[in-house]
């Protein structure tokens, strides 16, 4: 179900809500689901113009007043780069954790649907955004061990993120621990020799060489 103005097929929640072992009457499956789900949104006072709407074999939840955390996430997220890039480090702070804080919260754990791992992966890359915020926050607020933590953190949950080679150099770095800083690249380059045949990116050479000279 999607609250965005795109509605969405019965197809695709049908495969959403049982992907190859849908029952043979879908069709009447889906709309004992849809059913059920509009009447526990009248329990809560929710019905058209807001609430699912239908039309021509498609549905699309509207919830004008509504809040939903992935939304929220994906939002904070936005919010904390823009800060971070005009200077205002106290709003990407809290942006960032906000959109940390509910990214990192499971997602239907005990589910294995496509669009579910799909929707997990979405916020890992939320939480992921979220946590290089923080890395650079603290690193020009002179927290360099939260900086480096943050960094880390991301390095270790996506070691291809080049942003996150970048972010944990410069916190070594402006912590005073160039070694560290220029092994960390090292390590980089060295993995995406021996996994993927390449060099890292141009950038991310570059804060190495600055590092490097000075």
């Amino acid at each position: 179900m999607s609250r965005s103005p795109q509605p969405v097929s019965k197809t695709d929640l049908i495969h959403a809500l049982w992907g190859s072992s849908a029952p043979p009457s879908a069709d009447t499956a889906l709309n004992a689901v849809i059913s059920k789900l509009r009447r526990v949104l009248r329990t809560v006072d929710v019905d058209e113009p807001d609430g699912i709407l239908s039309d021509a074999g498609t549905y699309r939840l509207a919830m004008a007043s509504s809040w939903v955390d992935v939304d929220a996430a994906r939002t904070a997220a936005d919010r904390a780069e823009g800060a971070v890039r005009r200077g205002d480090l106290a709003d990407a702070w809290s942006n960032a954790n906000v959109a940390a804080a509910i990214a990192r919260q499971p997602f239907l754990p005990d589910e294995s649907r496509l669009w579910v791992q799909r929707q997990r992966q979405m916020l890992a890359r939320v939480w992921r955004r979220a946590a290089l915020v923080l890395s650079q926050v603290s690193t020009r607020n002179q927290e360099y061990e939260l900086g480096i933590q943050h960094a880390w953190e991301v390095t270790q949950d996506e070691p291809f993120d080049e942003l996150a080679c970048q972010a944990l150099m410069k916190a070594h770095a402006a912590a005073g621990n160039r070694a560290e800083a220029l092994r960390v690249y090292a390590r980089c380059r060295k993995l995406f020799r021996d996994e993927l045949g390449a060099e890292p990116s141009e950038q991310t050479a570059n804060v190495f060489l600055s590092i490097l000279r000075t």
